[in-house]
């Protein structure tokens, strides 16, 4: 007889079956900019961590930092509450006077990308640091390295920067030129879990990596998102800042793993104070959830066919499109294989049409549009009073902010959708050339 649980998924996967959407009705069903494709696994793997009680952190969070870790190739993946948390958290990890003469100091610089999310950024201001912001190339929406190379400055310590809608990097040319510089290298690598450069997966270049589990990503837990890295060390002290900055590695749950609990004698504090509560950081409580987590476990399983997926729909919007006047398509780095997160597009100077009048027509018609992000940072009210650096023009990043848009190939976009969203832009640029 089945047990109470294995009925509740039962009727849970034919609820899902119940809630499957429609046929697509061009121009009427909405064609997402990004989204998460979600199966009758997922959502049964939710409800069975819900009937486990799974509300905190605890063993499904455990078993994807393995399975993920394994994933990227990388010694220690650790979860948390958002891909903008993971960012914090390993720009942190590297102002820890754990590390030193190399750890990041108030005033001290980091390069990073002026077209780009928030979050990227934030992290630098919030810990007293300083930005350095460089252009991205108009072909591959990306910065390059003889950006980031022209960028470094007496000050200069880390460079923290993200691979651009899925496309990498020069990674390994950046990696290259930030260990001949003594700089830390961070990969904000939320937008491209599958891409790879020179062969290699992206996150597997810097000294720590993030990615998100939003659900506009290639894989989700709702909300979350991961720090990886090769290095133990910096590992330890992510995962000190992330929980509570507390100096003792116990999961929760779990006490007396070092067999000294009680045996230390650390700062003013009483010999023998408990280890679970001594504190080696200003941390933050930046956990995930283990209902989270068994969601991404059920995602995890479907990510290179995600992957797979992203890529036919870019290639058939890349080809569909391709030499339409006024349009300028997008170009993956060279030396990469992208797990495309959006097809960027942008309007030529001289067209005969602009932005918001392609927008305009797109949106009308169903198929939703995104910017480039925040477009060029600087320009954005938040930045008024915060002190950065300008290495060169930004002249590129600017042009994003008044030319770009972008479209979905997310797997939940069909060839059918495809086809409509080739046709429609060929519809609008004939009559208008």
């Amino acid at each position: 007889m089945a047990s109470h649980q294995e009925a509740i998924l039962d009727m849970v996967r034919e609820h899902h079956a119940e809630q499957e959407g429609g046929e697509f009705v061009p121009g009427s069903t909405p064609i997402l900019s990004s989204g998460a494709v979600l199966d009758a696994e997922d959502r049964a793997a939710l409800v069975a961590a819900a009937l486990d009680l799974r509300i905190a952190a605890g063993p499904y969070a455990q078993q994807f930092e393995r399975f993920f870790a394994r994933y990227l190739g990388v010694r220690r993946v650790l979860l948390t509450n958002s891909g903008s948390s993971a960012n914090l958290l390993a720009l942190t990890a590297l102002t820890a006077r754990e590390l030193g003469d190399r750890r990041l100091r108030p005033g001290d610089e980091v390069i990073t990308v002026a077209a780009g999310f928030p979050t990227t950024v934030n992290p630098i201001v919030q810990n007293q640091l300083v930005p350095v912001f460089v252009d991205i190339d108009p072909r591959t929406y990306n910065t390059t390295a003889a950006h980031v190379e022209a960028a470094i400055g007496p000050r200069t310590r880390a460079i923290m920067v993200a691979h651009a809608f899925g496309n990498p990097f020069e990674a390994a040319e950046i990696a290259a030129l930030a260990q001949r510089h003594g700089l830390w290298l961070i990969e904000d690598n939320c937008d491209a879990v599958g891409s790879r450069y020179g062969g290699e997966l992206t996150g597997t270049f810097g000294h720590l990596s993030t990615v998100s589990f939003y659900p506009a990503h290639h894989i989700t837990m709702g909300e979350g998102g991961c720090v990886a890295t090769d290095d133990l060390a910096l590992a330890r002290l992510v995962e000190s800042y992330r929980d509570w900055g507390r100096d003792c590695w116990c999961k929760p749950g779990e006490d007396n793993k070092c067999r000294k609990r009680f045996g230390y004698e650390v700062g003013t504090l009483p010999p023998g104070y408990d280890h679970k509560y001594i504190f080696s950081h200003l941390g933050y409580n930046l956990k995930t959830t283990d209902l989270q987590a068994a969601l991404g476990l059920s995602q995890l399983a479907k990510i290179d066919d995600f992957g797979e997926r992203r890529k036919r729909n870019w290639h058939r919007l890349r080809t569909g499109l391709d030499g339409l006047p006024g349009l300028r398509m997008p170009e993956a780095t060279p030396g990469s294989d992208p797990s495309w997160f959006s097809f960027v597009l942008s309007v030529e100077p001289d067209a005969p049409f602009g932005r918001s009048a392609l927008r305009s027509y797109l949106e009308q018609r169903q198929i939703r549009t995104r910017a480039l992000f925040s477009g060029n940072l600087v320009r954005h009210p938040a930045y008024d009073s915060v002190e950065y650096r300008v290495a060169g023009e930004l002249e590129h990043s600017d042009a994003a902010t008044e030319q770009t848009i972008c479209l979905g190939v997310y797997p939940g976009i069909n060839d059918r959708m495809i086809e409509y969203m080739v046709g429609e832009l060929h519809a609008f640029v004939r009559a208008r050339t």
